[in-house]
């Protein structure tokens, strides 16, 4: 496992000591940004918490994920002059690449986890399930992009191209199992780079 602590090359001591001494940096970094943005970004960092700290090993691990990731549009339009908030539906797409992301990261360290004692959504799932699962997200992350952009030729071809991304990583994912995670990743990309165009 390439994880620090996981693998011993950091002690637990140092990863808890860095761990809070970034938290207290964060709060007055994060506000910086301005109380509505900063806030904002709080409650993501604190979803993030919320996972480490015990809800990775429930049924509810994939909402910390998808917490995280929903905040980010109003994290950054947040900062913007009138501090508007973003349209819901950037929200529920960024949210469900967080679901996505959650899948893929989880999916090569299941039968590890389940070893370990951590049984949250995916490892109660099963390989197998999850493999499947896992594109529905993707797909509707990107679908919910393209109808907010406006659709048209860019935004099937963006669905389709996520279907076969995410699709083919899944399927590959016995052989590669990293692989789904780096899919997550592009079709994240792809979204973005559909909203960047459509503005």
């Amino acid at each position: 496992f390439w994880k620090p602590v996981a693998t011993g090359a950091v002690t637990v001591r140092t990863a808890w000591t860095a761990a809070l001494a970034a938290l207290a940096l964060c709060v007055p970094l994060s506000l910086t940004l301005g109380v509505p943005a900063g806030a904002l970004h709080l409650l993501a960092v604190a979803a993030a918490w919320a996972y480490n700290l015990g809800l990775k090993s429930t049924v509810w691990s994939w909402l910390p994920y998808a917490a995280a990731f929903g905040a980010l549009p109003g994290f950054v339009t947040l900062q913007l002059p009138g501090a508007p908030w973003p349209a819901g539906w950037t929200a529920a797409a960024a949210a469900l690449l967080g679901v996505g992301a959650h899948l893929a990261n989880v999916l090569p360290d299941i039968a590890h986890d389940l070893r370990q004692g951590v049984t949250g959504w995916p490892q109660r799932l099963g390989r197998r399930r999850v493999r499947l699962l896992l594109p529905l997200p993707c797909v509707a992350a990107t679908g919910l992009t393209a109808h907010g952009t406006g659709g048209g030729t860019a935004g099937a071809v963006a669905v389709a191209a996520t279907a076969l991304l995410a699709g083919g990583a899944a399927a590959l994912a016995p052989r590669r199992p990293r692989l789904p995670f780096l899919a997550t990743v592009g079709v994240a990309v792809l979204d973005a780079t559909l909203l960047g165009t459509s503005a």
